[in-house]
């Protein structure tokens, strides 16, 4: 039978000067949508996007707003079927073994390699997630915009960024090339978007998420980077916005479960 998802995500914001924005709430390019809208408004007068993809299928949407007011983005798609599995480019194995600003994977490099000793491949990203699982708390009021996988180490808990960052800087660190994908997530609890690992293990983009809070086996590609600062969902420049509110909801016609001693790819 056929996996069907219905995505939606809603955003509400406070204008005061003109700014420029891009978002990163669509599916990312490659995944089988049959239906899909965005719609972008200040104070109920539509405003035209820009698209634009990235090499990893990220696609944003691009817009300026001169005027102040009340800006409304609504998103929806439905996705029929399961994407390809991720293609794999010769950087990759370059881009994401670096470390970057969420995941400062140098500074980790022998606490993972005494945690983790001997192990490599699919076996050590099933350690690492089963490890950060097991020593993380999630808990959203021990999380910070401005930290990474060190501080998130430190505090001991944080939300799915942050299990995400630690996750991907202990995998850095023991060589084997590791990314943040934001994805939809049905039967995630509470509902949001939602952060996981990709590392590269055998040739393949496999999914690893500490947090254990969705069946990967249901997860849709958003946007695919570095780490947070690469897959936010809403940039904003020339001037601040506020949030005045954010709804995002993810569903699937099937009922969902995970092994999460098996790899999977996202799709």
């Amino acid at each position: 039978m056929t996996l069907r998802r219905e995505v939606r995500s809603s955003l509400t914001l406070r204008v005061d000067d003109p700014t420029a924005f891009a978002l990163a709430l669509a599916v990312a390019e490659g995944v089988p949508t049959t239906i899909e809208t965005l719609r972008v408004a200040l104070d109920g007068d539509p405003v035209t996007t820009r698209p634009l993809a990235d090499a990893h299928g990220t696609r944003l949407d691009l817009f300026e707003t001169t005027a102040h007011g009340i800006l409304q983005v609504d998103y929806a798609a439905t996705v029929v079927g399961r994407a390809s599995p991720a293609p794999v480019d010769p950087l990759d194995a370059v881009v994401y073994l670096r470390p970057s600003r969420y995941v400062p994977s140098d500074a980790l490099t022998q606490f993972a390699r005494d945690t983790f000793p001997g192990l490599e491949g699919w076996p050590l990203a099933r350690a690492v997630g089963d490890w950060v699982f097991e020593h993380l708390r999630y808990d959203p009021a021990a999380t910070s915009p401005t930290g990474g996988a060190a501080e998130t180490l430190e505090a001991g808990a944080g939300v799915c960024r942050d299990f995400t960052h630690v996750t991907a800087a202990l995998l850095r660190a023991l060589d084997h090339p590791a990314r943040l994908v934001s994805v939809y997530a049905p039967q995630l609890e509470p509902m949001d978007l939602h952060a996981v690992a990709e590392v590269l293990v055998e040739g393949r983009w496999v999914v690893v998420d500490a947090t254990r809070l969705a069946p990967r086996t249901g997860l849709v590609r958003i946007a695919t980077g570095r780490d947070a600062a690469d897959t936010a969902f809403e940039t904003n420049t020339l001037a601040d916005v506020e949030l005045l509110a954010m709804s995002i909801d993810a569903r699937a016609d099937l009922e969902l479960d995970d092994d999460h001693t098996e790899p999977v790819e996202l799709g």
